[in-house]
C-alpha cells in the first residue's frame, strides 16, 4: 500500500523551464557525433530522421546508435544506456536476441524472400495457436497491416460498413483508428491525422474506454463490422479494463453480430499469451507484431475456424491476390525464421517471470519518488510494462489519460533520464523490461528518477 501524501505539491513551471534549459545544454555538449551527424542528416531526411517520429525525443536532435544489445545501447559518442524503451515493443525480448540472430543468419544464405512458403511458417502458426486460442493465421510484414487485413475481412462477413475503435487508441496507422470523440460525443478525425482519405466518421465509431454502455449504442445501429480493441490502452498512458469489461466487449460483440479484433501488439507485455491469454479472452481475430520477431519486421493476426471456413467461401481463386489483402514480401522466410526462434527460444514463460517483477521493482521505485515529494503521480502496471501519470488515480478512460499528459514535463523528465544514460519511450512515461534487463538496470532508473523530482520539487 502507498505512503501517497494527501496533499499535492504544486509545479513550478519556471524552476521546470530553467532545469530544461539547462539539460539541453548539457545534452548538446556530451553528444558532439550526434550533433554532427544529426546536422548531415537534414540534407536528405526531412528533420535529419528516416522516420518523422523519430523528432520527437527529446534534445535539440537524436541519438545516433552506434551498435545495441540486450538491454543496452551505446550511442555514436560512446555513452551507454540503460534502454528501457526497446523499440517501443520491437525490441521487447531485447536487442538482438541469441536464438533469433543464429536462426536469422542462417536463413540470409538460404534465401530472403521468395514468394514461397518455408516449415519455419508452419511452426509459427502451430506455436501462436497453441499461445492464443486460434488456429488459423496469416502474415503480414507489420502489425498496422495486420490490422488492415483484419477489418478488410470483417466487412467482407459481415456486409457491414463501420468499425468500433476505444477513444486514444493506438492500432498503427490504419485510417480507421485515427478518430477521437468531440465535445458533443460526435466521431471526428484525431487532430493530428495527415490527410484522411475521408472524414473518419464514415468508417468509424468511437467509444470510451470501459464504457459498456457507450459500445452498446455504437452497435445498435447494425452496420458495425468489427470491434477493433487493445484489451487494455497502452499508447496513451496505460488505461487498464474495469473487471468484466472485456467480456462485457465480447457478449456485445457476439449478440450485435460484429467481430472482435484484439490488438495485442503492445499488451503482449502482460506475458508469453498475451492479455487474451492471461485473462482467458475469447476474440473472433487476434493482431500481432514487432516483438514475435525479435527486431526482424513482422505482423500477423489468427482467427477462428469458423472465420477461416467463411473466408474460403467467400474468396475466389482467380481474385485472391488482388483483394486488397497480403504482400509479396509477407510471410517471407527470413521473418519466419525469425518468428519461430523467437517464440520457441526467446518470448518464453521464464522470460517473463525475470521480466513482471524488474516491471514491478520500477514502479515501485517511481511511486515512492513521487510519493516523498507529494507530486501526486501515479504509476499503472502491465505484465512487463509499466508507466506512470501526471494524476492521483490511475484513468479509466482514454479521453481522461489524454487529458492528464502534460508534454512539457514530458520532456524534461525523458531529457534528465537521457543525460544520465537511461532511455525512455518518447511518446508516454513507460519502461519495458526484457530478458536482458538487470536488477541493476531498474536501480538505475530509480535512483535517477528519485534525483529528478527531488530537484524539480525542491524543499520537500
Amino acid at each position: 500500500m502507498s505512503n501517497r501524501t494527501t496533499d499535492v505539491t504544486p509545479l513550478d513551471r519556471d524552476r521546470l523551464a530553467r532545469l530544461h534549459e539547462r539539460e539541453r545544454e548539457a545534452f548538446r555538449a556530451a553528444r558532439p557525433r550526434s550533433a554532427a551527424l544529426a546536422e548531415r542528416a537534414r540534407a536528405h531526411m526531412p528533420g535529419g530522421v528516416p522516420m518523422s517520429w523519430m523528432v520527437k525525443w527529446p534534445g535539440d536532435f537524436p541519438v545516433f546508435v552506434e551498435s545495441a544489445e540486450g538491454a543496452h545501447f551505446t550511442c555514436v559518442d560512446g555513452i551507454d544506456h540503460v534502454d528501457l524503451c526497446l523499440g517501443d515493443t520491437g525490441a521487447m525480448m531485447g536487442h538482438s536476441p541469441a536464438a533469433t540472430v543464429e536462426a536469422v543468419t542462417r536463413q540470409l544464405s538460404r534465401g530472403i524472400t521468395t514468394m514461397l512458403p518455408t516449415d519455419d511458417a508452419i511452426a509459427v502458426s502451430q506455436g501462436l495457436a497453441e499461445r492464443f486460442g486460434l488456429p488459423y493465421w496469416q502474415f503480414t510484414l507489420t502489425a498496422t497491416d495486420a490490422n488492415r487485413h483484419a477489418l478488410r475481412y470483417a466487412r467482407l462477413l459481415t456486409g457491414r460498413s463501420k468499425v468500433v475503435v476505444h477513444n486514444w487508441c493506438y492500432h498503427g496507422s490504419v485510417d480507421e483508428t485515427f478518430a477521437t470523440l468531440d465535445d458533443h460525443g460526435e466521431t471526428i478525425d484525431r487532430p493530428s491525422t495527415i490527410g484522411p482519405p475521408v472524414p473518419v466518421s464514415e468508417t468509424t465509431r468511437v467509444v470510451e474506454f470501459n464504457d459498456l454502455e457507450a459500445l452498446e449504442r455504437a452497435l445498435a445501429h447494425g452496420d458495425v463490422a468489427a470491434v477493433l480493441v487493445e484489451p487494455a490502452l497502452t499508447n496513451i498512458g496505460i488505461v487498464l479494463p474495469d473487471p468484466g469489461y472485456n467480456e462485457g466487449v465480447r457478449e456485445l460483440a457476439t449478440r450485435y453480430g460484429a467481430l472482435l479484433v484484439n490488438d495485442e501488439t503492445h499488451t503482449v507485455c502482460a506475458g508469453p499469451s498475451g492479455y487474451t491469454g492471461a485473462h482467458g479472452l475469447q476474440p473472433d481475430l487476434l493482431v500481432i507484431g514487432k516483438s514475435i520477431g525479435g527486431g526482424i519486421p513482422c505482423g500477423t493476426f489468427g482467427f477462428t475456424a469458423d472465420i477461416a471456413d467463411r473466408i474460403a467461401r467467400s474468396v475466389e481463386l482467380e481474385d485472391i491476390d488482388v483483394g486488397g489483402v497480403g504482400g509479396t514480401l509477407a510471410g517471407n522466410g527470413l521473418s519466419s525464421a525469425a518468428m519461430r526462434a523467437t517464440l520457441e527460444h526467446v518470448m518464453t514463460p521464464a522470460a517473463f517471470e525475470h521480466m513482471v517483477p524488474l516491471a514491478d521493482a520500477w514502479a515501485d521505485g517511481v511511486q515512492a519518488a513521487v510519493d516523498r515529494v507529494g507530486a501526486g503521480w501515479n504509476v499503472t502496471r502491465l505484465g512487463a510494462r509499466a508507466e506512470y501519470t501526471f494524476v492521483p488515480r490511475p484513468p479509466r478512460t482514454g479521453q481522461e489519460a489524454h487529458e492528464s499528459d502534460d508534454f512539457e514535463l514530458q520532456q524534461y523528465l525523458h531529457l534528465y533520464a537521457l543525460n544520465r544514460g537511461i532511455l525512455l519511450t518518447p511518446f508516454h512515461n513507460m519502461a519495458l523490461m526484457s530478458p536482458a534487463t538487470t536488477a541493476a538496470d531498474v536501480a538505475a532508473h530509480t535512483t535517477m528518477f528519485d534525483d529528478c523530482v527531488s530537484e524539480l520539487f525542491a524543499g520537500r
